[in-house]
């Protein structure tokens, strides 16, 4: 039997051409490249908020955050992405990325941002730009997801500790990038060294 895409594949397919195109324009890359680092930044987000929700009340305190904030019933995710790159604010909940950001990484959001924007080759400006810009996405594709699956918190728990897993098994850039954060070795740092040769590994396939 086929497995399930993983959350983080079945959003990177909601981004349609036009809207990949318009991220793009705004970061000063290539589609190919965008798209690369959009499916490195999509597990980042989804595999912290898997690990933020793994802790004590943090599947709670997420689920509330949702239903409040980002439910949009009948939002098509294409046309939000397009909104918050165009800088429409359609909601300042929705379209917030930083303040979003903040929530989701803490006290790690610069070394989340310098890290993705060393293994994409984006630079640290670049990749904040990146994640504030999916962000909102990332919260409104979990908010459907809840509506369409009748969710409660522990089911969103359960989902996002697995997409988590799924992610750091997988390996890859993603699963590299997402380890790191994660810290493996319990130091509380990033291993840059590892994430450099990640950058380096994804660089040299673009020459």
């Amino acid at each position: 039997m086929q497995a399930r895409p993983s959350l983080s594949d079945e959003l990177l397919a909601d981004i349609d051409r036009s809207s990949l195109s318009q991220l793009s324009q705004q970061l000063g890359a290539s589609e190919s490249q965008t798209r690369e680092a959009v499916g490195a930044a999509l597990p980042m987000l989804l595999g912290t908020l898997g690990h933020n929700a793994g802790q004590i009340n943090g599947a709670q305190s997420l689920f509330n955050a949702l239903q409040k904030d980002h439910a949009q019933p009948g939002m098509d995710l294409g046309a939000l992405l397009s909104a918050v790159v165009r800088g429409s604010n359609a909601s300042a909940a929705q379209t917030d990325g930083a303040n979003i950001l903040g929530h989701i990484f803490g006290n790690r959001q610069q070394e989340a941002q310098s890290s993705l924007g060393q293994a994409t080759g984006l630079g640290s400006d670049g990749a904040a730009k990146l994640l504030q810009m999916l962000a909102p996405l990332v919260m409104a594709f979990l908010a459907k997801q809840i509506s369409a699956g009748g969710m409660d918190a522990g089911a969103l728990g359960q989902t996002l500790g697995r997409e988590a897993a799924q992610t750091r098994q997988q390996g890859g850039l993603a699963g590299g990038l997402l380890g790191s954060l994660l810290d493996q070795d319990g130091d509380g740092k990033l291993g840059l060294n590892d994430l450099m040769k990640l950058g380096g590994s994804l660089l040299s396939k673009r020459r």
